[in-house]
C-alpha cells in the first residue's frame, strides 16, 4: 500500500503519552497476551459499544474517574501514527464524496490513539476490546498495539489489513450518521438476545461493506493498492469471523451467539462494497441471505 506522501488527517487525538488520557483504570495494565484472550471473548475488532454498553459502563468497578488531559496531536516522525492519519484522511475524502453525491454533508469522526484504557462517552474504553467506535462522542478509539496482535496472533498481517480495521470503524460512524445504529439500539430490550445478536451481525457486516466502499473509491482516487493488498484485507476479515474465533476458543461453533458474522459473511460483504462502491448494495438488513 503506497500511502506515504498522501494527506494526513487533522482529526487524530493522541492520548498515548498520558497513558490513555489519564492512566489505566484501577491501576492495572493489559498486556498483549491478555489482549489476545480478551479479543476472542469480545469478538475481536469492530465491536460496537452499543452491544456491550452495560459492560462498558461498569467496567471500572468503582475505580477513580479517569481524567482526560488536553488533546494532543501525534508527534512528528511517528510512522504508525502517520499511517493511521493518512488512512483516516482517505476515509474523510471518500465519505465526503459519497455523502455529497446523496445531497448531504459528511461530518468526519475523530480518531483517538490511546494505550491501556481511556474515557469515552460509552464508558471506559480498554485495549482488550480491540479498536472500537463510540457513537456517543462519534470517535474511533485505537490502541495501535492491536496491529501487532493482528500480525502475530491473529494471522492478519499487512498495512492494508490495518487500513481495513480503521475503515470498518469509520463504517460504524457512517451508520450513526445515517441513523442505522440508532434504529438497532432502539430495539434493545424489545427483542430476545438471539434477535439482538442477529441485528448486531447485520450491523457489523454492513460496516465491513462500507469498508469495502472506502477501498473502492480510495483506489480509484489514489491508485495506491499494491499486489496482495485486497487479499490481506479479505484475509483479515476471514481471520476474525465469529465461527473461526469460536472454534479456536471452544472447539465448537454456535451461530446463535454470533455478533459479528462468520468468516465467509465478512469476506462476502467487504467484497460486495469493494466491487460495487454502492451504499444501497450494503443493505444487510433487507436481505435474508447475509
Amino acid at each position: 500500500m503506497k500511502w506515504e506522501g498522501n494527506r494526513e488527517s487533522d482529526n487524530v487525538e493522541d492520548r498515548r503519552s498520558s497513558g490513555g488520557g489519564g492512566g489505566i483504570v484501577g491501576g492495572r495494565g493489559i498486556g498483549i497476551g491478555t489482549v489476545v484472550v480478551a479479543l476472542i471473548g469480545w469478538g475481536v475488532f469492530g465491536i460496537n459499544p452499543l452491544t456491550t454498553i452495560g459492560l462498558l459502563a461498569g467496567s471500572d468497578g468503582g475505580a477513580p474517574q479517569v481524567q482526560q488531559g488536553p488533546a494532543q496531536k501525534p508527534p512528528q516522525g511517528d510512522r504508525q501514527a502517520a499511517f493511521v492519519s493518512t488512512v483516516l484522511a482517505s476515509t474523510e475524502d471518500v465519505w465526503a464524496q459519497v455523502f455529497q453525491g446523496g445531497g448531504a454533508q459528511y461530518r468526519a469522526p475523530k480518531l483517538v490513539l490511546f494505550r491501556g484504557a481511556t474515557p469515552t462517552a460509552c464508558g471506559t474504553g480498554q485495549s482488550a476490546m480491540g479498536p472500537f467506535y463510540c457513537p456517543g462522542d462519534q470517535k474511533v478509539y485505537l490502541d495501535m498495539d492491536f496491529f501487532d496482535t493482528m500480525s502475530r496472533q491473529l494471522g492478519a498481517p499487512g498495512e492494508f489489513a490495518r487500513a481495513y480495521v480503521i475503515a470498518h470503524e469509520v463504517g460504524h460512524h457512517v451508520q450513526t450518521l445515517l441513523g442505522t445504529t440508532g434504529k438497532v439500539d432502539g430495539m434493545r430490550g424489545r427483542i430476545s438476545q438471539r434477535e439482538q445478536n442477529q441485528l448486531s451481525v447485520r450491523l457489523e457486516l454492513q460496516a465491513d461493506c462500507y469498508a469495502g466502499i472506502w477501498a473502492h473509491y480510495s483506489q480509484q482516487a489514489k491508485n495506491w493498492l499494491e499486489q496482495g493488498d485486497i487479499e490481506s484485507a479479505i484475509n483479515a476479515a476471514e481471520q476474525i469471523g465469529d465461527d473461526k474465533l469460536q472454534r479456536q476458543q471452544t472447539g465448537t461453533v454456535r451461530p446463535d451467539a454470533f455478533t459479528h458474522g462468520s468468516s465467509a459473511q465478512r469476506v462476502r460483504w467487504f467484497t460486495q462494497g469493494y466491487k460495487t462502491g454502492s451504499v444501497q448494495g450494503c443493505d444487510t438488513f433487507s436481505t435474508n441471505a447475509i
